[in-house]
């Protein structure tokens, strides 16, 4: 005897995720969709107003937030994540994980986990994803997509994208098979033709093409990262990472004593007090302006190091506290 089920097929497929965030007239942003399958889950708290609410009538009343997270705490051999996003005009998200992205061992190279991310940015919508740094296990194969759409010139961006040597306390040091990770943005035109405006590409192999081993040629680092900005929402925080850059001491400058020493103000001892501390973790950074973006490519010795480095710049700046509140910079505590 068989028996059918009185409930319809499901449709969702293994690793599949939707966010989607929109507008409740008259101009609530609500949280419309949140899905998810094994093995990804996610947990989106109650959504906060922004700080800078009480001092402007314009910013948007809530701000919601999604935290990323796999069952077991990590991605497993073999494993696939598909995560779409959709954000309205005038919606806020911030996406944040719980730890690290754990990428486990696989039994064979070719067995490849992998993970991969589609946004959809409306004009003046605004995406804050600062996540935990993605840390794979020895003989892993890991790789990852993060694809952004944005509309117009007011869609607004903020994104980081790092990796660790792996487990340090066991060890490991760069001991994998294969990473990879691909930052693309695009935008479309009138007629509804894609354009690419941004491409960025990580690729780490065990031996490359000069046949040293990986942890040989990474020069001592254990981290390696890049934070992307673009847009209204985040163009005073870029600018405050490219000023701070041309602030670096340069190889060769010298003072020649030509004028009296001032008293240096607040903000220039915290930036004293900030280099000392990026010298002493062994942290490298730059930051460039390219096609509207700005992106800030940085490098350090411990995990720690590039995490302070980022939660100093972004806390000293302030905007994304005053537009996004604290809990934004969750995963750089």
């Amino acid at each position: 005897m068989s028996f059918t089920s009185p409930f319809a097929a499901s449709t969702a497929k293994a690793g599949y995720g939707s966010i989607k965030l929109s507008i409740l007239p008259p101009d609530k942003p609500v949280l419309r969709d949140v899905s998810y399958q094994y093995p990804l889950k996610l947990v989106a708290p109650d959504p906060l107003p922004p700080p800078e609410e009480r001092t402007n009538s314009h910013a948007p009343r809530l701000v919601h937030t999604v935290f990323l997270l796999t069952y077991g705490g990590g991605i497993v051999a073999g494993d696939a994540i598909n995560l779409s996003v959709s954000l309205e005009d005038r919606t806020r998200l911030v996406l944040l994980t719980q730890g690290s992205t754990k990428i486990f061992k696989t039994p064979d190279p070719s067995l490849v986990s992998r993970q991969h991310m589609e946004v959809e940015l409306a004009a003046s919508a605004a995406l804050v994803y600062l996540p935990d740094p993605v840390q794979p296990f020895a003989q892993t194969a890991f790789s990852q997509s993060q694809i952004y759409h944005v509309e117009g010139e007011k869609s607004s961006l903020c994104a980081c994208d790092w990796v660790t040597s792996g487990r340090s306390a066991r060890g490991e040091n760069w001991n994998i098979h294969e990473y990879k990770s691909r930052n693309e943005v695009w935008t479309s035109d009138q007629s509804g033709k894609k354009r690419l405006l941004l491409r960025d590409n990580l690729i780490l192999d065990k031996h490359g093409r000069t046949g040293l081993q990986l942890s040989e040629r990474m020069d001592g680092y254990s981290v390696f990262g890049t934070l992307i900005l673009r847009g209204p929402a985040f163009s005073s925080l870029a600018q405050y990472f490219m000023d701070e850059f041309e602030a670096l001491p340069r190889i060769g400058g010298r003072d020649w004593g030509d004028s009296a020493p001032l008293e240096p103000s607040p903000h220039e001892q915290r930036r004293v007090q900030r280099q000392t501390r990026e010298k002493r973790a062994g942290l490298v950074w730059s930051a460039a302006n390219v096609r509207g973006f700005t992106l800030i490519k940085f490098a350090s010795r411990e995990v720690e190091g590039s995490r302070n480095f980022l939660r100093d710049m972004i806390a000293d700046e302030g905007s994304i506290v005053a537009c996004f509140g604290e809990r934004a910079l969750l995963c750089l505590k």
